[in-house]
């Protein structure tokens, strides 16, 4: 959702089959499917799929405004995806071509609906929040019963934040994830558009920004899981990512992640289709099996993230469904706010803040 950034596309050599039904060319976040999604597609279907990934929407962004992708099929997070749809990037979806529409949670595909302005945009994959994941023992050590764990003041104030530069500390290279909560921190509108709250979320961030490791959307995943980190602001299934793997690792690396009290984003990645896509007719049928309970609730017992599919809930493990983290309670639901599309003056603004604080400046 996950310097302006130091990306690593990788892209993943995928099986060819003699009976292969054309091909398919994905465009997804790392480390956000299912181990065996992609081969198990290309078994059932016969198509041929090239599946590059990158970590930042600024990445894909670039990408896609730049034209001649090659792309068929690409998950931008929904604000993004306006942005896109006001260029001309991205086509509506016939949703008459996707047999297991039916399965979306309409709340969720409701509200990514409203963010998009569109119910034809696009459909979606995932959603989560945007909070502080922490080491257990580390944070404690370091810090002991004055940790502000429930706060985003454990890595923005620099009381705390210069008390864990030597366990390591880090912030996610997502301007329009990061902001809006350094704004909600400051005690104003998650939501707001005003150029002088986005300035004093900077000076916040430029506060501390002596103090961190690195400014990134996908090193700390295994940097928190391997105990290189012991905070980091991170996207919710990134966390549990980490979590999961540190757990085993049976390395002694417990963590933990908070939806701060101060409230927090609400994102959805959402799967659309650019307008210049080639292979349509394989987009949509990867699409649809995407939307498929057992695959939807195979992606999400990997990623850790919260799927966009109710049908998948029953096949999902119980402990990621119970998760108040990953699908957070209806009381933790009041603290929540979507971001909304920036207009090109106000993405300057953001994009000179978050320059300034990513460079040290």
């Amino acid at each position: 959702m996950k310097k302006l950034s130091f990306i690593c596309v990788i892209a993943m050599a995928v099986s060819t089959t003699a009976f292969a039904d054309g091909s398919l060319n994905i465009y997804n976040w790392s480390d956000y499917i299912g181990e065996d999604t992609i081969a198990n597609f290309e078994a059932e279907t016969g198509i041929d799929v090239t599946y590059d990934m990158y970590d930042s929407n600024e990445v894909l962004d670039a990408k896609m405004m730049a034209g001649s992708s090659g792309y068929d099929l690409v998950v931008p997070t929904a604000d993004f995806l306006v942005r896109g749809r006001e260029a001309g990037v991205y086509k509506d979806m016939d949703m008459s071509r996707l047999n297991n529409a039916g399965n979306q949670d309409p709340q969720i595909q409701g509200l990514a609906n409203q963010a998009m302005g569109s119910s034809t945009a696009g459909l979606v994959y995932m959603w989560g929040t945007t909070g502080v994941a922490y080491n257990e023992k580390m944070i404690a050590d370091r810090l002991g019963d004055d940790a502000p764990t429930d706060s985003w003041s454990l890595i923005l104030d620099p009381k705390y934040a210069s008390k864990l530069e030597d366990c390591g500390i880090a912030i996610l290279d997502a301007p329009t994830d990061v902001l809006p909560n350094v704004i909600a921190y400051l005690g104003k509108d998650g939501t707001s558009q005003n150029k002088t709250d986005f300035e004093a979320a900077g000076d916040v961030l430029n506060a501390v920004q002596p103090y961190l490791r690195y400014i990134h959307s996908s090193q700390s995943i295994n940097d928190m899981a391997n105990g290189d980190l012991c905070a980091a602001i991170m996207w919710s299934g990134d966390a549990f990512q980490a979590a999961a793997r540190a757990e085993e690792a049976e390395n002694g690396h417990v963590i933990n992640y908070v939806i701060p009290s101060e409230g927090t984003n609400m994102w959805f990645d959402v799967m659309a289709i650019p307008t210049d896509a080639k292979n349509l007719d394989n987009a949509y049928k990867f699409i649809d099996y995407m939307m498929r309970a057992d695959v939807a609730a195979a992606n999400v017992n990997y990623v850790w993230y919260a799927s966009g599919n109710a049908a998948a809930n029953p096949q999902i493990d119980p402990e990621i469904l119970e998760h108040p983290g990953i699908y957070p309670s209806a009381e933790a639901q009041k603290n929540l706010f979507v971001v909304p599309v920036y207009d090109a003056k106000l993405d300057r603004v953001v994009n000179r803040v978050w320059s300034r604080f990513a460079s040290g400046g």
